[in-house]
């Protein structure tokens, strides 16, 4: 791990995500990049050095403010003697912030995205979404959210919630990364439902086979029955204790998208503890 990219808004979510990007920067001696959005409906994404064209002498000189003040904010984050023993990058774009954290990404071959996020529920969450929700479902690389201050950033057990997706095994080595990286125990659960049901008997032998396949030391495997995957995912990741939640997402789009949903987005907009999640189709 070489880069690790840190959206900002400076909201208290925002640092809460830089303090745990820090912690896992030095395990990993990595770089940190903190990058700030000037939101501006009329511009998908650009570098704050590029022109852009604004249709009022009284919407440049604002836009204008608002660069300076965001150029200075970056700069004293950046400057914060916390960080002094890591490389702190910073990066300042006009646009949406969705497509910018996705151009950074692509651009700085970005290894993990670290953001905080106030989750969202009922009609704002299906109107409008998050751009928590965007990253986690598009992101080439792993996106690690963060609701609040995290009280243990030793992330020591960790609750890794599987479908039992073949492709998952393929792309294990981003969680396994984070359990050897911090030495952590692994909660293997796979959540029964009643839309989705099958008996202890076959339930546990399919998930004992499948944690045998991921190759991982230090673990347990638990079948847990729930009304819903998403809150069998959070109900059993506070019964024991889990520091993180860690989930692949299929990253799926349009109708399918608007039909099925996604249990990693919905995991990641209603449980207070930190979500890695990364995509299998990635």
């Amino acid at each position: 791990m070489k880069r690790i990219l840190v959206p900002t808004d400076f909201s208290d979510q925002a640092n809460y995500a830089l303090e745990a990007a820090h912690q896992i920067a030095k395990k990993m001696s990595a770089a940190i990049m903190i990058i700030h959005v000037i939101e501006d409906t009329n511009v998908t994404s650009i570098h704050y050095t590029g022109e852009v064209e604004l249709p009022e002498m009284e919407d440049r000189l604002f836009m204008m403010k608002m660069i300076e003040k965001g150029k200075k904010d970056l700069e004293t984050l950046a400057a914060d003697p916390t960080y002094a023993d890591v490389v702190v990058e910073q990066e300042l774009r006009i646009g949406s912030p969705y497509h910018n954290i996705k151009d950074i990404v692509s651009e700085h071959k970005v290894d993990l995205v670290v953001m905080g996020t106030k989750g969202s529920s009922g009609l704002e969450e299906f109107l409008i979404g998050s751009n928590a929700e965007k990253v986690v479902r598009h992101a080439k690389c792993p996106v690690l959210t963060i609701h609040e201050k995290v009280a243990n950033l030793d992330f020591k057990n960790m609750v890794y919630a599987t479908a039992l997706d073949p492709d998952e095994v393929k792309s294990f080595g981003v969680v396994k990364a984070f359990q050897e990286m911090f030495g952590a125990k692994l909660y293997i659960v796979k959540i029964n439902t009643p839309n989705n049901f099958q008996s202890d008997r076959i339930a546990v032998k399919e998930l004992k086979a499948f944690a045998e396949q991921l190759g991982v030391q230090n673990y347990e495997e638990r079948i847990f029955n729930e009304t819903s995957e998403e809150e069998g995912i959070i109900y059993y990741a506070e019964e024991v204790g889990a520091d993180m939640i860690a989930m692949a997402t299929h990253g799926r789009t349009g109708l399918s998208h608007l039909l099925a949903g996604s249990i990693a987005e919905d995991v990641v907009n209603h449980t207070k503890r930190p979500v890695l999640t990364y995509s299998i189709k990635g």
